[in-house]
């Protein structure tokens, strides 16, 4: 059976598909990846054998500009729709199988690709907060805000209907009418499906009953990595106590740019040594003092274990590595899914959320202090024996069964 995957977003979201597809591959599928043409996701998915099928834009590239024009939204929804649905179509079979996750405009064309070529589809969320449920608000769109008095959650997901069929019915329906499907009332529903996945930890990321979505938690989809630590980070590792690690992955950091500054005098305020993560801000130390070094992408299963604490934008594939490594968090949340994560970092009592976006040196370093206490450190521990790494065979199996 041929199985494609799909997903428009960084190496958060590719890296898990990759987990995913070297189970599947192992039950005897055959695994393609339609993902955008960053070089990170290329790069995981070439060392685990999997082709890749590029789509759109870089992200990387797109997060680099300038802010887009509001205005340009609705062109920019069809033509990733439009994209999405070719690819997939293009590389799925009838009677195989189509995964997707990401932004909704990429899953909507992967879901219409899957329904015009008959294959079964799956939406999978990397998170709670992106599926309807009692126990938590969905998303805002800053072109969509709440509707004012609303505060249900109930209430506010209901409207969510509202939204996601202003932002995105129109240009989805009439890709659908394009190619020859019906096209449909409520865009958010029929896309993510009366039975969605969720791929995260149930003890990290738990889905809380009751709730009226039936959804499938299958587990994070981790992908193992095996490859060595970087020899001069090795020895930077072993020359004194461990490190603070601090990197914030694909985050821009635009309303920050004094970051590398704040976070290594905020570290160096708790005595510690710092491996500071250039990432997609391109951080990198101003002084060239020795009790800092900077890497590039890095094997972070490797590096998590040794270091003292991660501090980090909190996006699910680095909470749950940092988790599993047992390692305390101090997690500075920018958008979407990020404050849900340092909120269930900070009620597992695994680590800190920071008070918003953009931290000072002495509001990191306040948090770092109390991510550093013994406490979170043996919680943390405690923590760790209880995630789960086996969530992509599950999947896999759920797929192929």
């Amino acid at each position: 059976m041929r199985v494609v995957l799909s997903t428009y977003g960084s190496r958060g979201d590719v890296q898990p598909l990759a987990g995913l597809a070297v189970q599947l591959r192992e039950l005897g599928a055959e695994v393609r990846v339609c993902a955008p043409p960053d070089e990170e996701g290329a790069r995981r998915l070439a060392a685990v054998g999997v082709e890749m099928v590029p789509v759109g834009e870089s992200v990387r590239s797109v997060v680099r500009k300038a802010l887009p024009d509001p205005g340009d939204f609705p062109r920019r929804v069809a033509a990733m729709v439009a994209n999405f649905h070719a690819a997939v179509a293009a590389a799925a079979e009838p009677g195989g199988a189509v995964v997707a996750t990401g932004v909704f405009p990429a899953v909507a064309g992967a879901q219409a690709a899957a329904e015009a070529v008959g294959a079964r589809f799956a939406y999978a969320a990397l998170q709670p907060t992106m599926l309807p449920s009692p126990h938590h608000r969905p998303f805002e769109f800053p072109l969509q805000p709440y509707r004012p008095g609303l505060t249900d959650n109930r209430e506010l997901w209901a409207d969510n209907i509202r939204t996601m069929n202003a932002l995105f019915r129109d240009p989805v329906n009439a890709h659908r009418a394009s190619v020859g499907l019906p096209t449909v009332d409520n865009v958010r529903d029929h896309v993510f499906t009366d039975r969605p996945w969720l791929a995260t930890d149930p003890l990290l990321g738990p889905w809380p009953q009751p709730a009226e979505l039936e959804v499938v938690q299958t587990g994070a989809w981790l992908l193992t990595d095996d490859r060595p630590l970087p020899a001069d980070l090795s020895a930077f590792l072993d020359a004194g106590e461990p490190p603070v690690y601090v990197g914030f992955g694909s985050m821009p950091l635009r309303g920050a740019p004094d970051a590398a500054r704040v976070v290594v005098e905020a570290a160096r305020q708790q005595g510690r040594r710092v491996v500071l993560a250039r990432g997609w801000a391109d951080l990198a130390p101003a002084d060239g003092a020795d009790d800092c070094f900077a890497v590039d992408e890095v094997n972070q299963q490797a590096l998590f274990p040794k270091v003292a604490a991660v501090v980090h934008h909190g996006g699910a594939g680095t909470t749950t590595a940092a988790a599993l490594a047992g390692t305390p968090q101090v997690v500075v949340p920018q958008m979407v899914d990020q404050p849900y994560w340092a909120d269930r970092v900070a009620e597992l009592g695994i680590g800190v959320a920071h008070d918003g976006p953009v931290p000072t040196v002495e509001s990191l370093s306040a948090a770092l202090g109390r991510a550093l206490t013994p406490e979170v450190g043996a919680r943390a521990a405690e923590v760790a024996g209880g995630i789960r790494t086996d969530g992509a065979a599950v999947a896999a199996r759920l797929l192929l069964g």
